[in-house]
């Protein structure tokens, strides 16, 4: 996997390429779709399957009271893309110099020029150039005259509605973290730092590794099976997330703590991604340490078989 953040990182050796264009926030079914069908054309005719994608958000620098909260960090988008067979991608930083420039424009210097894209594929909604003034037909247009072909592609829906980043925002944001897992193809994930705690847990209930979360959305506080794998290894450990304020300790300060049901041998990892399988329950405030620690433990085998039947899913 190549990334490149300007045209001007781009070699000679490059070559052409199929290229899809969009923010791609979550990597949902429909993303997905569109990635498989660039890596197929790419087999098909020899080019590199690229991705375009914008960093920041085209919204945050346009209207950033209402730029939508992200789903997934950079480094998250990209190993998901990698995964679907993407080779190369296009961090283009977004600014409102680079939102100043024509439809044609766009088309000729970044997408013809730099990035030598044969064919582009981009949802049936997509808008691009000043003022969101180019269109499909507009892009479809431009390639006529420029060398690239276009594919619109319709969105992806189940049960009769449109998936979509913000319907997900939703589910994530209610706790229907497993209906989420279904729309995306893979859990809602949040990675980040392994932090200090407060050291509470390993004295009076259970030890924790402290998430701080990249992400900027995050699942409605509550307890969640989950599965906690390290970002600079390959180990991977089942386990159960707390999202919340902690109540039984008076807690004020949103935390991600984590609990695994399998040892943690040395070293402790330093970054770790926590991905939400299914919500367990809410969270709520215990008499006592000794009363939350009994709870966890039930929460423990609640989310232990849900592992073994996941587990043998797999298997199957």
């Amino acid at each position: 996997m190549k990334i490149f953040r300007s045209t001007a990182e781009i070699g000679a050796d490059f070559g052409p390429s199929i290229l899809a264009i969009g923010n791609f926030d979550g990597v949902h079914a429909g993303h997905r779709q569109i990635m498989r069908r660039v890596v197929a054309l790419a087999r098909e005719r020899g080019y590199t399957p690229a991705i375009l994608t914008f960093d920041p958000h085209p919204a945050q620098v346009l209207a950033p009271d209402r730029a939508p909260k992200l789903l997934m960090t950079i480094d998250q988008r990209v190993r998901a893309m990698e995964s679907e067979g993407i080779e190369a991608v296009f961090l283009l930083p977004f600014s409102l110099e680079f939102a100043k420039l024509t439809p044609e424009e766009f088309a000729e210097s970044i997408l013809a020029k730099g990035l030598q894209a044969r064919v582009i594929l981009v949802g049936d909604d997509f808008r691009f150039g000043y003022k969101q003034s180019g269109n499909v037909e507009t892009l479809r247009a431009l390639g006529q005259s420029l060398g690239f072909e276009l594919e619109a592609i319709s969105g992806v829906a189940r049960h009769g509605n449109r998936i979509s980043s913000s319907a997900i925002r939703n589910l994530v944001t209610a706790g229907n973290v497993s209906r989420a897992c279904r729309i995306l193809g893979a859990p809602f994930a949040l990675e980040g730092k392994v932090v200090p705690g407060q050291g509470i847990g390993s004295k009076q209930t259970v030890p924790t590794l402290n998430l701080d979360p990249l992400n900027e959305v995050l699942p409605k506080t509550g307890v969640y099976a989950t599965r906690t794998r390290d970002l600079d290894s390959t180990r991977s450990w089942k386990s159960i997330t707390n999202v919340g304020y902690r109540p039984t300790f008076d807690g004020h300060t949103l935390t991600v703590e984590t609990f695994l049901l399998d040892p943690l041998d040395n070293p402790t990892p330093i970054r770790i991604e926590v991905a939400f399988l299914k919500y367990l329950r809410d969270e709520r405030k215990f008499e006592n340490p000794a009363a939350l620690k009994s709870q966890i433990l039930k929460d423990v085998n609640v989310a232990s078989r849900l592992h073994r039947r996941l587990a043998k899913l797999t298997v199957g």
